[in-house]
């Protein structure tokens, strides 16, 4: 049964299958799994993710990878401004034409940003609020990592990706998925999984189902650890949140050569024991010139 209309519906046109596939061969487009473009086709999604993004009327979202523009129709009336980080020099140039098309009211809230997401570093105007996003399956994981470290006012997140990948995304300690990507991730915000989304809504249809996850920040947990042993940058599982490294050592001065193991406090006695030589010189040796007991007269 379809949803009666909503405020995005009168305010904006949102995309279907036929109106999607109208545009790309205007344009020229077919998608490329270079940069893993699966177009929405299906306008109930689009409303979905915007819904469970709770973002309103004060939010600036940052969208990346928006496509042919059915995401950016959807967002449009429900936030003050959408930054639309594209890739596609085609696609980044058609899509202010396409808002102008299809919901001419809210053109001016729209900025298009011509390129990688993964190299961003800024963003045209106030700072973004939201991360809302159909990513693009092979960058997945990077955009909503970087992003949430790249851009600390981004206070929540919900994007659509493999569903695989949400999972791990959500995963929580001593699942069978739970890996670096949900260490990362719940460094920076607290995640689960919002809804799941069949591959028929997309165009072309993609060989897996998706997921949407959502994460709502929270501030990074409190540790002692240096720094630079214990950050989301690091893949090292011993210093993960999981497994959080020893306090930091309060014995005295610290010796003067660093503990090889990253979570065995300063300034601990503990050594290995020195192994035997087993070299084939030692050994040789040993062949030739065995020990002699000692003579008695």
């Amino acid at each position: 049964m379809p949803e009666p209309e909503s405020p995005v519906d009168s305010a904006a046109t949102l995309l279907g299958a036929a109106r999607v596939r109208e545009l790309a061969d205007r344009l020229g487009v077919r998608p490329t799994k270079n940069w893993g473009q699966n177009f929405v086709v299906d306008a109930n999604t689009v409303r979905r993710i915007v819904r469970l993004a709770q973002v309103g009327p004060d939010d600036v979202v940052v969208e990346v990878g928006p496509g042919l523009g059915s995401l950016t129709l959807a967002l449009l009336p429900a936030v003050r401004r959408v930054v639309a980080v594209e890739v596609d020099p085609v696609l980044a140039g058609a899509l202010p034409q396409t808002v102008a098309e299809q919901a001419p009211t809210l053109a001016d809230r729209l900025e298009v940003v011509h390129a990688d997401a993964l190299a961003v570093r800024e963003l045209p105007g106030p700072p973004p609020t939201a991360l809302v996003a159909n990513l693009p399956y092979n960058v997945s994981v990077p955009v909503v990592l970087s992003f949430l470290e790249r851009f600390p006012s981004i206070e929540r997140v919900l994007v659509m990706v493999q569903l695989e990948v949400a999972e791990r995304l959500a995963a929580q300690p001593g699942s069978k998925v739970y890996g670096v990507p949900s260490v990362k991730a719940a460094w920076h915000a607290d995640v689960r999984l919002a809804g799941t989304v069949g591959r028929h809504v997309f165009w072309p249809a993609p060989n897996v189902d998706s997921g949407l996850v959502e994460l709502v920040r929270h501030e990074p947990p409190v540790t002692e650890a240096p720094a630079s042993r214990c950050s989301p940058r690091s893949t090292r599982p011993s210093c993960s949140a999981a497994r959080p490294c020893a306090p930091r050592w309060r014995g005295g001065p610290a010796p003067p050569r660093a503990p090889r193991r990253s979570c065995v406090a300063p300034g601990s006695t503990r050594r290995r024991a020195a192994r035997p030589s087993t070299s084939r010189r030692s050994l040789a040796s040993r062949t030739r010139h065995p020990t002699r007991a000692p003579e008695h007269d």
